[in-house]
């Protein structure tokens, strides 16, 4: 597998969740469709989108339903590219929302690996590749982003760190979609800064690769940790999205 090969196997997976052809996110300009289901989508997206805007440099996809069509051609159009993404423009598309109960809830960052840096870093402490039969009992708040309780089914592969026997890292992967598995980490807060979970998540992604899988990895721009430790173990930013949802659910996730 090549660069080449990981964007655009990435820009595919975003097709398919967006309801449009990977070549649309290619194009110069700006490209806006209608949100529909797809079986192959990302499991954790609720589709249809009411908007989800993607990005990967070099314009943007809209993805909307149709009663929001005029309103985000009207936003995306309007103002450069990476300013779509944040404040204060995004303060103009959150306004023309609220007639239809919706304002922005997500805005993230994604990752791919880089091959000329990827590599498993050392760890002072032993590591292990992990199956699902080794972590099943790990469905506890310590390691809630390197698993998920609510999707154990999709849980494929895991890298632990030990320290006498006692986990005190993991990361782990999700079968979020057939071509590609998004890899979350989290250390035991005593055992951090000690580069523990730079060398689990490189070490992680380098099985998924071996298993013909792109890894990706996502967080919040405002991670500055989980950034660092992204480019640190060898990923590079690929695309950034922000998603619409109702109020209600914004409300239900902020209590």
């Amino acid at each position: 597998m090549k660069n080449d090969e990981i964007i655009k196997i990435a820009m595919q997976q975003s097709a398919v969740d967006s309801h449009c052809c990977f070549e649309d996110f290619m194009k110069t300009e700006n490209k806006i469709v209608i949100s529909g289901k797809n079986p192959n989508a990302r499991k954790y997206l609720e589709l249809p989108f009411y908007c989800d805007l993607t990005s990967y440099g070099n314009n943007i996809v809209a993805s909307v339903s149709e009663e929001l069509l005029e309103t985000v051609s009207e936003y995306i159009g309007k103002y450069p590219i990476e300013h779509c993404f944040e404040t204060p423009n995004l303060h103009m598309l959150m306004e023309k929302l609220k007639p239809f109960n919706l304002n922005v809830c997500f805005m993230a960052e994604y990752f791919l690996p880089d091959l000329n840096y990827i590599n498993p870093l050392e760890c002072k402490y032993e590591t292990r590749v992990m199956g699902p039969e080794q972590f099943s009992d790990c469905y506890v708040p310590e390691w809630q982003n390197a698993l998920s309780k609510n999707r154990k089914q999709l849980d494929k592969l895991a890298v632990g760190a030990f320290d006498n026997g006692k986990l005190i890292g993991l990361a782990g992967c999700s079968a979020d979609c057939e071509t590609m598995w998004q890899i979350g980490v989290d250390v035991l807060t005593e055992y951090r800064k000690r580069g523990i979970a730079s060398s689990l998540t490189s070490k992680l992604a380098v099985e998924v690769l071996k298993r013909n899988i792109v890894p990706f990895y996502c967080c919040a721009w405002s991670n500055i940790k989980s950034v660092r430790n992204a480019i640190k173990s060898g990923f590079r930013p690929a695309w950034v999205q922000v998603t619409v949802k109702s109020n209600e659910y914004i409300t239900d996730m902020n209590k």
